[in-house]
Parts: structure tokens; sequence; C-alpha cells
């Protein structure tokens, strides 16, 4: 790697205004004017680096810079705060160096050697470089292309990378934090915080939250795996964008992902240690729904993390088949072109996984919902797909019985976008204005947009986002609106245990996305039960939504039966409580409510029954 140039000898003043103009200048040039440092951070955790000395310790990891970055660190959307709960201990933060651009040890140690990587200002740093790293590629072009708000008020997630003593690290919505535990195993300490994956996959929760906040409020199997799934997704993509790591893969693999298990796997080192597996979950499985049926969150979500690995080597398998006639001859050419190759794919895999995200309906999620949004996005960026891309992705879902025959029509010709039939035009600069002005395109609309006349609608988000395509082009402007109600019902039964009797709520609601033209690009919606129309479109939309009522009661009384509700725990510190259920009952404005908790039974992931002892801990 190419020596940079100095950032001290630009004032701030100077990087500042530099700053203001990022994203038109290309990452090199970033690095050269100390718009990114360098952070030493290891590929995978430190059992893979022990295990494989090329694949130790990523040197040229950057992460971008910030003018009001200071000690901690602290950022615009991150601060550290290092707490031992179980000793009680308040570790120093590491020291922002300006002059440097870089964080220190105590007295002036640098970090990025040996003697700093035994410290706790490195484990402070790392989690911190790791999460600013991602987030920076979650809201640039080639992801969602907007910010990303939390699942919370207030704009910094804490991070705490030395929780307390335990096999552990979860976020949580409450304390708004990423906590992250150490224990002592076999080999020595784990720092959970020290591991890349296991950091992407919590901040993958708290992506998710902050997208779609009321998936925690579901009671739904399912809702609760795709909560899972993107957290493994979020690990497994950005250990893709590693280039050495990358490298690497492709010459273990010789371009044959199905033999990439280090790139597979997740968690290595904390997997070892607290399960004796090599790791945690795969995306090398073989799991279909239908396997999956009486799983639990992490069970399934496997199969969903499968589909998405098996869409990535579709890809990587089209585009080496296309290349084939073109390969010479020569060894070092063919694998040079394997790697070009794979980053194509690796970069077509992250948009095509991350920016349906803004596609998906604002509750109780499926898989099914996710796989189409996928296909519809890949529409939008490449309508006339001649290397049937298309096809495949639709294949992989299929496979995995995530999606049916009866959803192949989504494969049909059709125009690429529409013009949406309302009674009440509105601008779409009236529309993205603010959540009250699109609350009044949506009630002018109402019946046309298939929601009930009087129900108290609430307008969940608007943002306008600015994404790439896979060629580097602009796409049009998206603008999504998210809109939610919440439908009463009635509990009543045995079945219901102690809130047999009580009130509760289903959640309803769409998401609408628009173009900066006003032509619709994707309707996603979670309808509810009251009679809208005669009309075959009407009635099928109710008819979903007694589906959607019968299964929300269905899985309801399944949780209560096996003791999986319990009273809503709190900790303003994030710290574990000591028993904690896998979801949890509350009340507001008179209902009972229902939601997952953020803490999943990871080391019996086999059992579901928790009623009469006390409830597991873990992510």
């Amino acid at each position: 790697m190419a020596k940079r140039t100095t950032p001290g000898k630009l004032s701030k003043e100077t990087r500042t205004r530099l700053y203001a103009t990022r994203r038109t200048l290309p990452l090199s040039v970033q690095s050269d004017v100390g718009l990114r440092f360098n952070v030493n951070v290891y590929f995978k955790d430190p059992l893979v680096a022990k295990n494989n000395p090329g694949a130790d310790i990523d040197k040229d990891f950057e992460v971008p810079w910030e003018p009001g970055i200071t000690h901690g660190p602290t950022s615009a959307r991150f601060a550290v705060v290092d707490y031992d709960s179980s000793s009680g201990t308040l570790e120093e933060p590491a020291q922002w160096d300006e002059t440097a651009n870089a964080f220190l040890g105590p007295k002036g140690v640098d970090l990025n050697t040996a003697r700093g990587r035994s410290l706790a200002q490195f484990r402070q740093v790392s989690v911190w470089a790791t999460v600013q790293h991602t987030l920076d590629f979650f809201e640039g072009g080639r992801g969602l292309g907007r910010r990303i708000e939390w699942g919370f008020e207030g704009n910094r997630l804490l991070l705490v990378p030395t929780a307390g003593y335990g096999e552990n690290a979860y976020y949580d919505r409450m304390s708004k934090s990423l906590q992250f535990y150490w224990f002592v195993a076999d080999a020595g300490r784990v720092n959970t915080c020290e591991s890349s994956d296991i950091v992407n996959h919590e901040f993958g929760h708290a992506v998710l939250d902050g997208l779609r906040p009321y998936y925690f409020e579901s009671i739904l199997t399912e809702t609760g795996a795709f909560h899972e799934f993107m957290g493994d997704l979020t690990a497994l993509l950005m250990a893709f964008r590693n280039n050495v790591f990358r490298k690497k893969i492709v010459e273990q693999s010789k371009g044959d992902l199905a033999d990439a298990s280090l790139l597979a796997s997740l968690a290595q080192q904390f997997g070892e240690a607290v399960t004796a597996q090599p790791y945690l979950r795969t995306a090398l499985n073989q799991m279909k729904m239908s396997d999956a049926a009486t799983a639990n969150s992490h069970t399934m979500s496997q199969v969903l993390t499968g589909a998405v690995f098996d869409v990535m080597i579709s890809l990587l398998n089209i585009r080496k088949a296309r290349e084939l006639g073109r390969q010479a001859a020569n060894p070092a050419y063919k694998l040079a072109s394997l790697e070009r190759l794979f980053w194509y794919t690796i970069d077509h895999m992250q948009m095509c996984a991350i920016q349906p995200l803004d596609f998906l309906p604002p509750c109780d999620v499926t898989f099914r919902d996710y796989a189409l949004a996928v296909l519809r996005a890949e529409k939008i960026t490449n309508p006339i797909d001649p290397d049937g891309f298309r096809k495949a992705i639709f294949e992989a879902f299929l496979h995995r019985e995530i999606l049916t025959e009866g959803d192949r029509s989504v494969l049909d010709p059709t125009p690429v976008f529409t013009r949406p039939g309302l009674a009440v035009f509105h601008s779409i600069d009236d529309i993205s204005a603010s959540r009250g002005s699109a609350y009044r395109f949506l009630d002018d609309n109402r019946r046309e947009l298939l929601i009930p006349p009087t129900v108290d609608l609430t307008v969940a988000d608007i943002a306008r986002a600015r994404k790439l395509t896979t060629e580097g082009r602009q796409q049009s402007d998206q603008i999504v609106l998210q809109y939610i109600w919440k439908e009463e019902i009635s509990l009543n039964g045995a079945q219901f245990g102690k809130f047999d009797g009580e009130r509760t709520a289903m959640l309803c609601g769409g998401t609408i996305v628009l173009d900066q033209n006003g032509n619709l690009i994707h309707w996603s919606r979670k309808p509810g039960t009251e009679v809208l129309g005669t009309d075959d479109a009407r009635k099928n939309e109710r008819a979903d939504g007694l589906a959607r009522r019968s299964k929300f009661l269905e899985d309801l009384a399944k949780r209560i039966k096996l003791g999986m509700i319990g009273d809503t725990q709190f900790s303003p510190l994030g710290v574990l409580a000591r028993a904690i259920p896998p979801y949890e009952a509350g009340r507001q404005d008179g209902l009972l409510t229902f939601g997952m908790s953020p803490h999943f039974n990871l080391n019996h992931d086999d059992d579901q029954e928790v009623g009469g002892r006390q409830w597991q801990i873990s992510s």
C-alpha cells in the first residue's frame, strides 16, 4: 500500500472544508488528505488470526474522519463507554490526536502495534472503527443512499466493549447500546468485541431497528428470524468488502464459494469457545422453510442466510460462465480474472441484499417479503437482465421454499414503473416535506391505498434515498414512506393463559416507494381485517388480513404455552437482568403489547420450552 501524505500538514479548518465535498472524492484522495485514517482491526477474530497468519490483522482498514471526532472514541453517531459491570471498572478512553490523525493509548502508545493491541484502548477503537466503517457503507450510494436513524431517541449509539463477564453480546434499544462481554475459555480470554463478525452482527440489529422499529413489536418467529438474518448478513457482507481477505478466499476456494468455509463461518472464536462448534451459524447450509417450521429465530434465520449465499454463488457462476470463453490459458491470469469476477459479484450482492431493505413492510416482515423486494430492486436497476440474474435469484429463493411456483409471475415482462391511481394528487416535494405532509397524502387517498377510513393512521417514517446502480450510475431518487395503524383484538380462551380476556393490537400498514417523478417503485402491505369493499382487490386484501390475524393469534398462543413471554425487563445501563424472556409483555394506551426481547437464546438454541426455569441470556 502506498504511503499516505501526512494529514497533519493540513489544518483542521482546511480538512473540514474538504470534508463537505468528501462524497465527490475517490477513497485514495480522502486518505491522502486525512478524510480517512488507518485503524488496525482483526480480519475476523483472534482465533482466525492465530490459525491463518495471512488473515490476521487488517493493516489497511480505514474509517471516515469527522470534524467532531474526539476521545472515547466519540463521533457523530457513536460513543464508547468502556465500563465493566462485573468489576465496576471504567477504563481510560482512547485519546484522539488531531496532529497524528489517530487514536492513542495511555502515554501516547500507538494502538497499531503489538503492544497497543494488548490494551483496552485497542478494543475501544476496534469496535468503534468497525461500526463506523459499516455505517458508512450502509449510508453510501451502494447501500441505502441516505442517513439511518436509530430505533430510539437520540443520535449516538453507545458502544460498551467490555460490558462484563459472560458469554454474550447484544444490541439493547432501551439503553441505546451495543454490549460486548468477555469470558475465559481453554485458549484464554475471549473479548467478543474483538470479533468483527460479532460486532457487525449486533450492529446489524441496531441498523434494522432504526429502519424498521416496529419489527421489535412482533410476536412472529419469522420476524425475529429476519432480525437474526440481518445480523448475519451484515457480518458476511462486511467481511466480503475487505480486499486482502477476499483475495485469500479466492485462493482458498479457487473461485468456488461453496468451499469458502472460512468466510461463511460466523464468530469462529466465540463459537468454538462457547459451543465447541466451528462457528455459531453458517451460510453454508441446506435448510429449507419446511425444515424450520417449528424452529426458533436463530435456527430459522439460517434458511434466509443460506438462500442469500446461494444467490451469491449463482451470480458468480453466471459471471464465470460468461467469462469462460475469454480466459487465457495462463493460470495467473485465470486467478486474477477470478478475483475480478468475485469483486463484481460481491459488489452486486451487497447492493442486491441491502438496497431492498427500503422496500420492506413496516411490521411483521416475512422471508417472502424480502425475496420479493430483492427481485423488485434487481428489476429496477437491471430491467433488461441479459444475463438472467433475476431468474437465478428467484430459483435460489424457490429452492429454499421461501418463494413458490405461484410467485414466478414476478419474472414476467412488465413495465418497470407505473403511475399510482390516486384520488387526490400530491407532488413528491409536498409528500416528502414532512410527516404531516405525508399523512395528508395518505389520508386523502385512503380508499385507493386500501387504508380503512376510520383507523388512526401514523406515518412511521418518510425518507429520501439516492442510490447507485452496480455500474455506479445514479438511480432515480426514492421517497420511502412507511405508515402504521393498530387493529384491536380480544384474547378469549384458555390458550391465552393469564392474558385471557385482555385486549391487544395487531399492527397493520405498508411501505410505499415513489420516485422523484411520482412513479410507483414498490408497495408492500400488511393489511387488517376491516371490510374495504366488494371488488376483488379489496376482498383479497381483507382475506390476507384475516390470515394475518389467525397467524398472530396462533403464534401468540404458542409463545404463551411454551412460557416464552414475561414482563418487560429494563436496565438503564443495559446490564443483563438475571432472567430475560425471549418475548416481553407490557401495556400501552390500555392495550396489552408484546415484543421481542433483544436477548435471544444461544447456548440452548434447540430448547423451545422455557417455562418453569430461568430464561437463557445471549445475543
